[in-house]
């Protein structure tokens, strides 16, 4: 009589849900640790729950966003310097929370591989953790979802969805007028946009990622992963003290495309490229590249993350806070009638 032949198994297909477990028992403390007031329960339920009025809310409106962090997960991947990639993670999706002038309350993440390596995502969920405790945003669950034949060896993919809320009326943006302040909050790097012409120039100009860096101290690699700058608390700070009327997070299409989308229709802005000075990441970039400064600016940070629209008679103020907070603040421009940005000087 022949053998009866072993039926197939989740696991032989290339989905291991013991691993999945194990990480879930990993970061369970992780998240616990981000527990914030209007945290209902923990991880592991089929939904999370919030409740706005225990966290201090008596008429708000919710704002949400996702994000993920770009092809800078190649260079993460390829580094293998898993540790900082959550930061930018959340960075992406609490800093556009404030430019609607909401405070971020909770986000989940989404994380899918091939094959699940529990330790390393751990590590990225970890990064996650952290910086959902320095933006007081509770990491309170997500997915994580092993998908054999779509993401292939090391490879992963990552996202974050993170949801915000402000009292009805002090949404942002809101009273800008000609004659507004700019003020630029410097930026710690690339931050997560414009990867993969980074990734070309690099290729172009014939560097490894282990490389010495040719605009930094240490090697090419770990230079540009230095993660997006947080800017909530020094943010939510200038809320609390009036004058604000609005926020842009300098992301994917620079100053060029990010700033116009808080302006109203009539409305434009001027920006003096010399008020502030361009990091040397970017110089090299540019040069390297030979990417035009119209291109610079229309794909990169240039060297600041965050823009402040603020009323002219508090501007002065509003840029005292900010820098004793610790943000590297410079006076960039004005509103002025007309749309979209008018440059004034030279990039760098």
């Amino acid at each position: 009589m022949a053998a009866e032949r072993e039926g197939l198994t989740y696991r032989a297909a290339g989905v291991d849900i013991a691993a999945g477990e194990a990480l879930v028992a990993a970061i369970r403390p992780l998240a616990e640790a981000t527990r914030r007031a209007g945290v209902v329960g923990g991880i592991g339920g089929f939904g999370a729950l919030f409740d706005l009025a225990a966290a201090g809310f008596r008429d708000p409106v919710l704002v949400a966003t996702t994000d993920g962090v770009g092809t800078k997960l190649r260079l993460a991947i390829d580094t293998g310097a898993l540790d900082t990639i959550g930061t930018d993670l959340v960075a992406m999706c609490v800093n556009d929370l404030l430019c609607q002038g909401a405070e971020p309350l909770f986000l989940l993440d989404y994380f899918a591989a091939g094959r699940l390596d529990v330790a390393a995502a751990a590590r990225v969920i970890a990064g996650i953790a952290g910086a959902c405790r320095a933006a007081g945003c509770a990491l309170v669950g997500g997915e994580t979802a092993e998908m054999p034949g779509l993401y292939h060896g090391a490879d992963f993919d990552l996202a974050g969805f993170a949801v915000g809320a402000a009292e009805r009326g002090t949404l942002l943006p809101q009273g800008v007028a000609a004659g507004d302040v700019l003020l630029g909050l410097a930026a710690d790097g690339v931050h997560s946009n414009g990867f993969s012409l980074v990734r070309r120039i690099v290729a172009a100009a014939g560097l490894g990622w282990d490389d010495p860096a040719p605009f930094a101290a240490g090697p090419l690699g770990a230079a540009l992963l230095v993660p997006t700058r947080l800017y909530v608390a020094p943010l939510r700070a200038a809320l609390a003290a009036g004058g604000v009327h609005a926020a842009a997070h300098i992301t994917g299409g620079g100053i060029t495309e990010n700033l116009p989308r808080v302006l109203p229709p009539g409305l434009g802005a001027e920006v003096d490229l010399g008020a502030w000075p361009l990091p040397a990441v970017f110089a090299w970039l540019r040069s390297a590249g030979g990417v035009a400064p119209a291109e610079m600016l229309a794909t990169f940070n240039c060297g600041i993350g965050m823009i402040v629209v603020a009323a002219g008679d508090r501007a002065a103020d509003l840029a005292r806070r900010l820098e004793a907070a610790g943000e590297r603040v410079a006076t960039i421009g004005r509103v002025v009638p007309g749309a979209g940005v008018h440059y004034q000087g030279r990039l760098g």
